[in-house]
């Protein structure tokens, strides 16, 4: 007997409404939906609403959440968002950073999101707190949601020393993945080597930020590519930004994107923060300011979409939700067709999955029964609508639930 079936739902990229049947925690039944339903310990009477997989935030800072209340000036450029950042983390505690990730998790989980990326500040000024406090918080929320937790040198690794160790040391305690941002530290190149060597002893993935400007000329993607292939990392590589190759011209920006696609390398467009900070140098013809999704997407690249920053120096935005993400990308890279929406729901569930190396995501048989049923009966207005989650389900087991009405014994 099935634990759950939820009947009559529309699943991505099918027109059948379905019949998704769970037991422990994985879906075992999946079936056009008809009369000869399978006996069930829970009935959920669908009514053709969607039902899709959960959704993943692949690339999202917890520990400097919401802090525009702590700021005593505003940041206008990148340079300054870090700046007041270091001096905002010397006041850093642990009750405070958890205070401030548990208020963007609920927010998440109440969203639809299952599995989430975060990326933790590493380096002298905050030591390993921010390590300790997720690393207790991904242990507390397992049964909600799934935290990977990213190394994440913000300070860069040689300009504030102390910073390699650290890294090493929370990879010790159990961090994810390792991360990099070339673009703020002394040199580029010992840093993406110190990134890459450290990944290779720790048989970690990588994610990194990197060429985030308007600057044409800051290209560390390509000296990535070229390591992603002599470390034989193809599939475990991410970078997030990548926004200098929306500046570049076309012929020279779609080579590199052919090569990104060889390399098999993640891209996570941030639009929240990449269109507020860049494009502020342009008097006319402003610059869009972020990754070129199309061109990426045609040459063949996993694309997906991030918040990044919620109400910080970085971005004074953000509610934790994927899919408000998703719709400001769809407005600024011309995505406005129903195959788009498509793509960006595909963007923030299955690509997401495969970047984060989530072997399993989807509502397919033999999966991990992690899905969202929404108050809609059409995908596309998933994405313009955001409708209401009438139900939220991880491993099986429902985190949130708006559907007692619907529910049948």
């Amino acid at each position: 007997m099935l634990d759950i079936l939820i009947c009559q739902v529309l699943i991505p990229h099918s027109n059948e409404e379905m019949d998704v049947g769970v037991e422990n925690g994985f879906i075992t039944y999946l079936s056009i939906a008809n009369n000869q339903r399978p006996q069930a310990k829970q009935i959920i009477e669908g009514n053709g609403h969607v039902l899709l997989p959960g959704l993943i935030e692949p690339h999202i800072h917890l520990d400097k959440a919401y802090l525009l209340d702590h700021m005593k000036q505003e940041a206008s450029t990148l340079d300054e968002a870090i700046r007041l950042t270091g001096n905002l983390k010397k006041d850093f505690t642990k009750e405070d950073i958890q205070q401030r990730s548990i208020k963007v998790l609920e927010k998440c989980i109440s969203y639809g999101v299952t599995s989430l990326r975060c990326h933790v500040e590493v380096d002298p000024i905050v030591g390993l707190i921010g390590v300790e406090t997720l690393l207790q918080l991904r242990e507390q929320y397992r049964d909600r949601i799934d935290l990977q937790l990213v190394t994440f040198p913000q300070e860069g690794i040689f300009k504030m020393k102390g910073t390699a160790e650290l890294m090493e040391e929370s990879l010790k305690m159990g961090v994810d993945v390792i991360g990099g941002i070339p673009y703020n530290d002394i040199y580029s190149i010992e840093h993406l080597d110190f990134v890459f060597e450290l990944a290779y002893k720790y048989d970690k993935p990588i994610d990194i930020h990197v060429d985030f400007s308007d600057d044409p000329n800051q290209l560390a993607i390509k000296d990535i590519i070229s390591r992603t292939l002599a470390y034989q990392m193809e599939g475990r590589v991410s970078v997030g930004h990548l926004t200098s190759l929306g500046s570049m011209p076309y012929d020279d920006a779609k080579k590199i994107a052919s090569d990104i696609a060889k390399a098999d390398i993640h891209v996570m467009a941030l639009p929240a923060t990449d269109l507020f900070l860049n494009g502020r140098g342009d008097k006319e013809k402003v610059r869009r300011g972020v990754t070129p999704v199309r061109l990426l997407l045609e040459a063949g690249v996993n694309v997906t979409v991030g918040t990044n920053n919620i109400q910080n120096p970085f971005t004074p935005f953000g509610t934790g939700d994927p899919l408000d993400a998703a719709l400001l990308l769809a407005h600024v890279a011309h995505m406005g067709t129903l195959k788009d929406a498509e793509i960006l729901l595909d963007m923030t569930t299955v690509n997401a999955a495969r970047a984060l190396g989530i072997p399993a995501h989807g509502i397919k048989l033999n999966h991990p029964a992690d899905f969202i049923l929404f108050h809609t009966k059409n995908r596309r207005n998933v994405l313009l609508e955001r409708p209401q989650r009438l139900g939220v389900w991880k491993k099986g087991k429902q985190v949130v639930d708006k559907i007692n009405s619907c529910v049948k014994a």
